[in-house]
Formats: structure tokens, sequence, C-alpha cells
């Protein structure tokens, strides 16, 4: 392929037929699963993402930086000019190293710090930590997540529940409250909900309330900061294709139609998620807060 070729590939494309729609063989992995074993795997943005110094001299925070979502926002963030520190947990430190390698690579700074966010002592140390060793904290995103598939309300223990709601919004809210201590007028805070939140699937009753939770927490913040100067979003993805899926306990019909219910009839892929983030994070949005940008390929939502 000419680089011209490649040139045309980025710049001008038709949505239906940039990325084939994907056929996964049956797989499965432990939680919290790699991106370095999933079968196809996943576009990331390490040779698809061209940056253009939208978020020169930034520095950001970003759970659930490993992989997927959040591995493809880092990799977008660095290749804007931001300085970029991942969470994530210790059993995902290949996938991290591979993102720490791609920030580098980029010429920005990385920080990787592995640990658990239902410990509440880590996850509020996170922010603090991130100015300490990157000297500033000014975009956090909240993107950490787990999802499991339950056929019946009564499958679900109190502690699955509970699990659920720890990871996706408890942390989301200790994280944030401890990074106000140190984000100053102008930055920006995002947070990752769902499809999930305005279309629920029956088997997804605990991830998707979750969701629906992030959008008020989200809404609610926003109102509440916007006098400091910081505002607050969130981005709702709709099918990507990512380690979640293959260890949420799907069943078979479930992972090989994984994303053709979508309008656009196929999966996305996470580095189809990184503009939105970005611009998020951006000064280019600068008139809005408390906002939900829907990345579902094409979803009604309302």
């Amino acid at each position: 392929m000419t680089n011209n070729e490649k040139h045309d590939q980025l710049t001008f494309q038709n949505p239906t037929t940039r990325y084939v729609q994907i056929d996964p063989p049956v797989q499965s992995q432990e939680a919290p699963g790699l991106d370095r074993d999933l079968d196809p795997r996943a576009d990331l943005g390490e040779e698809t993402y061209r940056g253009t110094g939208r978020l020169e001299g930034r520095t950001a925070l970003i759970t659930g930086g490993d992989s997927g979502i959040g591995a493809a926002v880092a990799i977008a963030f660095a290749r804007e000019g931001a300085n970029v520190a991942i969470s994530y947990l210790p059993e995902e430190e290949q996938d991290a190293q591979h993102v720490k390698e791609v920030i580098e690579g980029a010429g920005r700074k990385a920080l990787l710090l592995p640990g658990d966010l239902r410990d509440k002592d880590f996850a509020r140390k996170l922010p603090g930590k991130v100015a300490d060793e990157l000297g500033a904290l000014d975009i956090l995103v909240n993107n950490a997540g787990r999802q499991y598939h339950w056929e019946s309300l009564e499958a679900i223990t109190d502690e699955q529940f509970e699990n659920t709601f720890d990871i996706k919004l408890f942390s989301m809210f200790r994280v944030t409250q401890a990074a106000l201590n140190v984000m100053p007028a102008g930055s920006s805070i995002i947070n990752t909900t769902s499809v999930q939140a305005y279309k629920p699937s029956e088997t997804l009753v605990d991830y998707a309330s979750s969701n629906g939770a992030i959008n008020a927490f989200t809404q609610a913040l926003a109102q509440q900061l916007v006098e400091r100067g910081i505002r607050v979003n969130a981005v709702a993805p709709g099918p990507i294709w990512t380690p979640l899926q293959v260890t949420d306990n799907k069943n078979e019909e479930q992972l090989t139609s994984f994303g053709r219910q979508a309008t656009i009839g196929r999966a996305g892929q996470p580095t189809e998620l990184a503009p939105a983030y970005v611009y998020l994070a951006s000064p280019e949005s600068s008139y809005v807060t408390g906002d939900v940008l829907n990345v579902n390929g094409g979803s009604p939502v309302a």
C-alpha cells in the first residue's frame, strides 16, 4: 500500500466499510481479559489515529487505560500532545506496557498505576500521584468497568450487584472527589457510560443500572462544578469490540453476532471512540458540559 493510499484511508472513509463486520470465533478469557489475546485484535489507533496537537501541554489520568476504549483514548491523547497516566489491574500489565510504549513513541510521558479501584485508598490516591509525578492533572477519564450477562434477576448475587457499582460508579466518585483537589479551572472530566443507560438489555440489569446512575452523576456534577471552571461530560459507546466482550459470560450466539444490530451494521472499534474524548477534553468543547455524546453506530436513544 502506498503512502497516498494510506492517507486516503485515514481521511475519507465509508463508515460501513471502514472496518469489516467481525465474525469472532467462540472464545472466552478470565476477567479482566487482555487485548493481546483478543481474536481478532481490536484497533486501538496505533496505526490509524493521527494527532493535531489539540491537547498540547495537558496531563490526563485514564482509569481502565490498559485496553479497549481506555487504551485507545490514552493513545489518542498522547498523539494530541498530552502526558498520560493510566490505572489498571495488575493482571493487565502486558496490555499496559504496550500502551506505555505507544505513548512514549509519541514523545509524551506515560505513568503506569496498577491497582484495584475497588480499594478506596488506592482510588483516592491516584489523582495526587499523577499530579506529583507528571506535574499536573487537568483531564480525568473515568472509564474502568465490568459487564456480565445474567439470564434472570435471581442469578445476580448481592456481591455481583455491588461489585458492578463499585467498579463503575463508586470508584468514579472516589477518584473524581480526590481529583478536585488538584484540577484547576479549564480542566475536563469525562465519564464512560453506555447505550445501555438508554436501551437496557434484559440480561444486563446491574450493568445498565450503573450506567443510568453514571449519566445522572455526570449531569449533576456538571452543574456543581461549572462555577469552578471544570466541565463534566460523558461518552456513551454502543457495541465496541474489546476484551469486555469475551469475559462477560455471553452465550455463543451473542458473541458471534456481536455488533450487527447497530445501524451501521457492525461492531465499533475502540479507536472510533477516541475522537469523542479528545473533543470533550479540548478547549474546542468549552461550551459543552453536562452532556453525553452517543457513539453507538447510529442507535437512536431519544
